[in-house]
């Protein structure tokens, strides 16, 4: 075969036919399979397809990507777009706030003013939401950009600059503490620049700030200057707010110790487990967070620039370099540079907010001043740098007064609900006073020679406005009595203490006075009598002014009343304190206000709430003569329920250690007479006023009335409140009662009264039943014997009660809880005077008693044979207890012998006739 023969063999052609169908090529695919997509929705969620997104549909990725585009309107779209991305999904928050941080940080910088307001904008709204824990970490950042923003080349950069900072003061001022150091150097640059001149001696180069004036700004240089000085107060201000809390004349510079509450511990309680006692002081589950020692935050570690103004150098080092700016501001705004419509210390409104800037930011720094460990020298350094300086700008022209620019369409009135109305917001008041304490911070004892002079001007100025103090407000009069209060202290002089004394006093009775100021006032005097060891010139003995303020303290608390707690609690505390001392003038006031005082229907005591009804009754401690009156008044506060069950106690505990029976012998010269005493502890013990006792005569037919037919007294069934406390009042009545050393007098005056007012009555008080029971049984005394009445009496009383408990199961569930209590003051008074026994056994008249009450007196006959400390006294009336069986067993209807029967045939059996002393006398039933 040739060659082209083979060719032809290897590549043959298939000849296809019309109509017949295409073989299938042996590598053809088969498509003949279906397929399925599977959708996880879990997956997807992670994706970045369901983010989030706001009305333009962008995520937050897609705005974060923006904040990077060169066209300030997309800049400004992407910022609005995350605002209100975060206002309607605030979890993005917590996955990409770190992104946010970064991304909005870094347009603080931007040369758009549009980016940057809305970078504003945004800051206000993330900071809202995002705690100062939370952005705690990113917060470097963040003040590394507000940072160049304050010192940047652009103007209109730095005014921006100033609203960060003012969002991050309200929202993280704890956070902006931290990075201080650096802040308060970018403030000096803002209003000042640096220049380099060579010591004339030395030849070293040292340099000096100055202010500096940009013509470029859209504000005024003073203006500008204004705005840097009030962010600055601002952050100095949180700086010292720890010191800064309390009033202004509360911070004195003596070196005193925290104050720390007194412990109280109720032993009951730390008995049974209910109270712990903290031994150590940063121990236990609650350490006390007072500590004077503050932690170093972690930027710190790395940064010694952190420690700010805390360090005594670093804080000279920026009084060096802002007091010399302050001062020049202060110049360029003093009365002097004015235009002659400005005469004298006028001073126009631009300029009064300037001047007050400085003074403020002058009188924190000082504060920070005192809380440095050597604070003594850091006085004599600022005395000896800027003493001079500031008398001869500060005092040339005081005090100073605000110029009116406008006319008003209606009359400010000079004095509103809160104190003075500042003319245009501008309270020259204020910035006098913030004058006066800085300059009186600067003088002490030593150097009074040498400022006597400007010290004049300012105790003058002092003691006019406090005479016409009923214009000021609470921050005025908070400024005003710091230095009246630094003045007394620098000027330990008698005479002229008591002349600003007597000028706070005249503005302490001003009627109308809101109740901050009156509040505040109260407290300065407070302070002035009770810090002797801080003015030693002033004696409390020879203090007119001082001695007059406080014989009006108690009246002024029962005209109180209940309508300021916290000045009711600052009233009690002095009155207090001053009488602790001995204080005749307060002593003699209070002893003429006591019963008003202690008035049970509207008298302070009762009005008061219950945390501070404790202090007035501790009172009664130094009140100098207890009457009868007031005696009486103190009973009623007792039993009207007024007190609680624990105060009522320490009361009667207070009276008793005032009585004569305190010790061991009967003293005579005792506050309150025997006889009121004694009659204030009976009332006490019978629980309810005289009167009240003859309304219940006439209540025999009322749902609380029970009587018993075996007994001729009834029984007035009190609520369990009432009982309760009756019976803590009892306890406490008692414990007094047994401490008098003459025990037989005592027994012989307790059965007097019980004859006199209680035995003739016939309905008593269940409580009041129980309390004489358990008195009698405490008391008793073999050497004293009681009287057939007062016999008869608590036999009627043992029986009502004893009746009442036998058929508790049918009265109310609340009478239950009386059970054990009333039980066992029967039994104590029956186990120690048998002849009641036998006279109440005797009483028991089973003939006139209903069938359905049969079953009650047999328990009631069982139960006492079954008690063991009755025992004996059953047996020894063996024949009165057959006698009442027997009786029993005649009068009950019925052949059947029912089981209640049974029991007491059985108990009478094995108790008494089983017994030696009772074979002889009886015989077993049957």
């Amino acid at each position: 075969m040739s060659n082209k023969r083979k060719r032809q063999d290897n590549f043959q052609k298939v000849k296809l036919r019309v109509g017949r169908k295409k073989p299938r090529s042996e590598n053809a695919t088969d498509t003949g399979f279906r397929t399925k997509g599977i959708y996880v929705p879990e997956q997807l969620a992670e994706g970045e397809g369901n983010l989030f997104a706001g009305s333009r549909k962008l995520n937050i990725k897609d705005l974060l990507s923006q904040m990077h585009h060169y066209s300030p309107g997309v800049k400004q779209s992407a910022l609005i777009g995350l605002k209100e991305l975060l206002s309607f999904h605030p979890s993005v928050i917590d996955i990409h706030l770190s992104s946010i941080v970064s991304e909005v940080a870094a347009v603080f910088t931007d040369k758009d003013a549009i980016v940057r307001s809305a970078a504003v904008r945004f800051l206000q709204c993330l900071a809202s939401k995002v705690p100062a824990d939370q952005i705690a970490p990113f917060f470097p950042l963040v003040s590394a950009h507000l940072s160049s923003a304050m010192t940047h080349i652009v103007e209109g950069i730095q005014e921006d600059s100033l609203k960060v900072l003012d969002v991050l003061l309200d929202e993280y001022p704890a956070l902006l503490i931290d990075r201080s150091s650096m802040l308060l150097k970018n403030f000096v640059e803002l209003i000042s620049h640096q220049q380099l001149s060579r010591g004339v001696k030395s030849g070293d180069t040292f340099s000096a700030w100055t202010l500096s004036v940009n013509p470029n700004r859209n504000l005024t240089s003073q203006q500008w200057r204004l705005n840097v000085l009030m962010r600055l107060k601002k952050l100095l201000h949180s700086l010292a707010s720890l010191e800064l809390e309390g009033d202004g004349f509360l911070e004195l510079r003596e070196n005193t110790t925290s104050c720390r509450a007194a412990l109280d511990i109720i032993w009951e309680e730390h008995t049974s487990g209910q109270q712990q006692i903290q031994v150590y002081e940063h121990g236990g589950t609650s350490p006390w967070v007072n500590s004077p020692f503050r932690l170093r935050s972690l930027g710190a570690i790395t940064c010694v620039m952190d420690e700010g103004l805390t360090s005594a150098e670093n804080l000279k080092g920026f009084i060096e370099m802002i007091i010399p700016l302050l001062i020049e501001c202060w110049v360029e705004a003093s009365p002097v540079q004015i235009s002659s419509a400005a005469p004298g210390n006028l001073l126009e409104p631009e300029s009064h907010q300037l001047m007050q800037q400085v003074l403020s930011i002058i009188y924190l720094l000082w504060r920070l001043a005192e809380k440095q460990d050597k604070m003594h020298k850091m006085e004599s350094w600022l005395r000896e740098n800027y003493l001079d300086d500031f008398k001869h700008h500060f005092m040339s022209h005081f005090p100073y007064s605000s110029l009116e620019t406008t006319k008003h369409k209606k009359k400010n009135p000079c004095r509103s609900k809160h104190g003075t109305v500042p003319f245009n917001n501008l309270d020259h008041l204020l910035l006098n006073l913030t004058l006066c304490d800085i300059m009186v911070s600067l003088a002490n004892a030593s150097t009074l020679h040498l400022d006597s002079g400007w010290l004049n001007m300012i105790r003058k100025f002092v003691t006019e406005t406090l005479v016409n103090g009923w214009k000021l407000n609470k921050q005025q009069l908070s400024k005003l009595l710091g230095v009246t209060w630094r003045l007394m202290l620098v000027q330990q002089n008698k005479v002229a203490s008591e002349k600003l004394i007597r000028a706070v006093y005249v503005l302490y009775q001003q009627r109308d006075l809101i109740l901050p100021v009156r509040t505040m006032l109260l407290k300065f005097f407070s302070k002035v009598y009770q810090k002797e060891d801080f003015c030693p010139h002033l004696r409390r003995s020879r203090s007119k002014v001082l001695s007059r303020w406080l014989a009006g303290l108690p009246l002024q608390l029962v005209q109180l009343g209940s309508r300021n707690t916290e000045l009711s609690v600052q009233l009690i505390n002095t009155i207090h304190a001053a009488a602790a001392r001995s204080n005749k003038a307060l002593l003699h006031s209070l002893q003429a206000s006591t019963c008003e005082i202690y008035d049970p229907q509207d008298g302070t005591l009762v009005l008061l709430p219950a945390e501070l009804q404790k202090p007035l009754v501790q009172l009664l401690y130094f009140v100098p003569c207890i009457s009868g009156k007031l005696l009486a008044c103190l009973h009623h506060c007792c039993i009207n329920g007024r007190l609680s069950s624990n105060l009522t106690a320490t009361l009667i505990g207070i009276l008793h250690s005032r009585s004569p029976f305190t010790g061991w012998c009967y003293v005579q010269d005792s506050p309150m007479s025997d006889v009121d005493y004694f009659s204030f502890l009976f009332s006490t013990l019978a629980g309810f006023s005289e009167e009240k006792l003859a309304l219940l005569q006439c209540s025999k037919n009322s749902l609380h009335f029970y009587r018993a037919q075996v007994s001729p007294v009834g029984l007035y069934l009190t609520n369990l409140d009432h009982f309760i406390h009756h019976w803590a009042m009892t306890e406490a009545v008692c414990y007094s009662l047994s401490t008098v050393p003459a025990r037989s007098q005592c027994y012989d005056l307790l059965q007097s009264a019980i004859s006199k007012h209680l035995a003739v009555l016939s309905v008593i008080p269940d409580s009041t039943a129980g309390s004489i029971l358990y008195a009698i049984s405490k008391l008793q005394d073999h050497s004293a014997l009681l009287s057939d009445d007062v016999q008869k009496f608590l036999a009627s009383c043992c029986s009502s009660l004893l009746f009442f408990l036998m058929t508790l199961e049918k009265q109310e569930p609340e009478h239950v809880q009386k059970r054990e209590m009333l039980w066992e003051s029967c039994v104590s008074l029956l186990s120690v005077l048998p002849h009641v026994l036998k006279l109440m056994l005797q009483s028991l008249q089973v003939s006139k008693v209903l069938q359905e009450d049969l079953p009650v007196i047999a328990q009631l006959i069982r139960h006492l044979m079954q008690h063991t400390q009755l025992r004996s006294q059953m047996i020894m009336n063996a024949v009165l207890v057959q006698q009442i069986v027997q009786n029993i067993m005649n009068v009950k209807t019925g052949e059947v012998q029912e089981q209640w029967l049974t029991d007491l045939h059985y108990c009478f059996n094995v108790y008494v006739t089983a017994q030696p002393q009772g074979t002889a006398a009886v015989g077993t039933l049957c």
